[in-house]
Order: structure tokens, then C-alpha cells, then sequence
């Protein structure tokens, strides 16, 4: 007799299997990101003077070895429309040009993940991204660089934050849940990576748009 276990079984293994394909394709497949202005994304201001995206607060300003950011804009980027991938909160001195942000100047883009995410795959997946960005004799410049930060990212899981912070004159720190893990050396790489997130030819557009958008 068919106790329907094994049919149970099947389906939670079917199930596994749908999400790690739809977390890696946040991340790596750059043509199944969706173009849905994340404008559409639920925001609110809280008491707190936190800035809400997605039930995800960011604070309104973060400090760091004497230097102040301040939260320009937070956005979500979605998968399929229906899947939410990423939330990402951009930080600027106050009174910088969010349109100049990949300037040598202070910044912060801090993550916060809604799904399961191997390490390894970050940088498989920026990297595509970072090539539609710059030039084959920047991309061999950057390569040492870049493969000491690809091999920084840890697994992230449900409600983790990445950020990444740039300060001139020191270089990019990647961190996970506010525990640093490297910095990278470098104005040309901090332009550089974040244009994976903020260049001409971004991971998304609408994303680029609503994290710089003004007023």
C-alpha cells in the first residue's frame, strides 16, 4: 500500500531543489532578474528614523573610523517579479552626488538576503556583471583582487547582510553580519565593484535607478 511518504518525501526534495535554483539565479543569472521598477517594493518610514524595505530596516546613518554615511536610498531586487531576492541600502557623505557615487569617495552598499546563497557563487556572478562594466586590461588588473574577495564570501542564509564599504585612502571591506572578513586595496577596484551595482550596465537598471534617485 502507497502510505504516500515516499511521494512527501519527493516533493520536499523537489521543493529543495526549485529554491537553490532560484537563489542561485539571484545572484548569477543576470537575464532572469527582473525589470519591475523596485519603486513597487512595500517602504515606510519608522519611528526609529529607520528607512523599512521589505519588513527590512536600515538605519538612517553608519559611522565608521571618524567618517559618516548617511542612507541615501534602499531598494529590493526581484526575481520573476514574484521572488524577492535582495534588499540593498546605499550610504553617502551628506550632501554627495548619489549620480558620482563610483567617485573616489566614501560609500556603503549594505545586503540583506531572503534566501540561501553559496559563497562561491557571488563572485562567479559579480564578475559577470563587472565585465559588462569595464575593459579586458582593467579586468586583468583587478584580477588578484578580485579572486582574494571572491574567496572572502561565506554562505549566507535567510536574514544575513553582507556590506560593502569603501573608504579612500584604506579600500573595500566586505563583512558579513558586521564581522569583517577582508579589505581590498584600491580606488580603481572600489569604482569598479560597485559598478556591479551603480555603472553603466548594472545587475538591474531599476534597482541603479531607485538607489540613486534624489529627492
Amino acid at each position: 500500500m502507497d502510505t504516500g511518504i515516499g511521494a512527501g518525501k519527493g516533493q520536499v526534495r523537489m521543493f529543495r531543489s526549485a529554491a537553490r535554483r532560484i537563489a542561485w539565479c539571484l545572484v548569477a543569472s543576470v537575464a532572469w532578474v527582473s525589470s519591475t521598477p523596485v519603486g513597487y517594493a512595500s517602504t515606510r518610514e519608522v519611528p526609529d528614523q529607520s528607512l523599512v524595505v521589505e519588513e527590512v530596516a536600515f538605519t538612517r546613518s553608519y559611522a565608521v573610523e571618524g567618517v559618516s554615511l548617511r542612507l541615501h536610498n534602499a531598494a529590493l531586487l526581484r526575481y520573476k517579479v514574484f521572488f524577492r531576492g535582495y534588499v540593498v541600502g546605499l550610504y553617502l557623505p551628506d550632501g554627495a552626488d548619489p549620480t558620482a557615487a563610483l567617485g573616489d569617495v566614501p560609500k556603503r552598499l549594505e545586503f540583506h538576503y531572503f534566501w540561501d546563497i553559496p559563497g562561491p557563487e557571488f563572485g562567479k556572478a559579480g564578475e559577470r556583471i563587472l565585465a559588462r562594466n569595464v575593459d579586458g586590461p582593467t579586468m586583468k588588473a583587478l584580477r588578484d583582487r578580485l579572486d582574494r574577495i571572491d574567496r572572502a564570501y561565506r554562505d549566507v542564509k535567510p536574514g544575513d547582510r553582507y556590506a560593502l564599504t569603501y573608504l579612500p585612502g584604506k579600500g573595500t571591506e566586505l563583512s558579513l553580519n558586521g564581522t569583517p572578513l577582508l579589505v581590498v586595496e584600491g580606488a580603481d577596484f572600489a569604482a569598479a565593484y560597485f559598478s556591479i551595482w551603480l555603472g553603466a550596465k548594472p545587475i538591474d537598471d531599476n534597482l541603479k535607478r531607485e538607489l540613486i534617485r534624489k529627492g
